[in-house]
């Protein structure tokens, strides 16, 4: 009889305990495109973007137009067979510098989105964080990550978190 009334009394003292947490909200995406910050760093990476579009744009142009003139040489018999491998080596590794710099204009464009977005993000977590803390909440999920599946709207502490940034919707 002692032992039912230990486990009752341990089961109701969970159950307490488990109703007293406090769960939270967000949706994070959200609340990034509005930030101002946000906004001026993706002005300035589709800046970025724009400048190595138009510069492989040329890149791929000049390598048509002389493909077109050897293909055209070839065809007429201008060029002699040494002549031929040779131009075909060289248009062959202009194809490479492309390659290359297709490769590195991503790797620089994927560095400066992380140079000026991280601060942001770390930003917005810190806030997420200091909420949290002064709300008294155990947890937070973020809705755009879509880890949940149910939400109650009273629960969303977006608002909140906007406030703390200073962000006026």
């Amino acid at each position: 009889m002692r032992n039912l009334f230990l486990f009752l009394f341990l089961s109701a003292a969970t159950l307490v305990s488990l109703n007293a947490q406090k769960v939270g909200y967000i949706n994070s995406q959200e609340i990034l495109m509005l930030m101002p910050e946000v906004k001026r760093a993706n002005s300035d990476l589709d800046v970025m973007k724009e400048m190595f579009s138009k510069k492989g744009k040329e890149m791929v142009e000049t390598l048509q137009t002389k493909y077109q003139e050897f293909q055209r040489k070839q065809q007429t018999g201008e060029l002699a067979p040494v002549e031929a491998e040779r131009q075909g080596a060289e248009l062959k590794e202009e194809e490479g510098k492309l390659g290359e710099f297709e490769q590195s204009s991503q790797d620089k464009i994927y560095t400066k989105t992380q140079e000026l977005l991280g601060p942001i993000e770390e930003k917005v977590n810190k806030a997420i964080a200091d909420v949290a803390t002064e709300n008294a909440y155990l947890y937070v999920f973020d809705l755009s990550s879509g880890a949940i599946l149910y939400h109650d709207v009273s629960t969303d502490i977006s608002a909140l978190v906007k406030t703390k940034l200073g962000i006026v919707p």
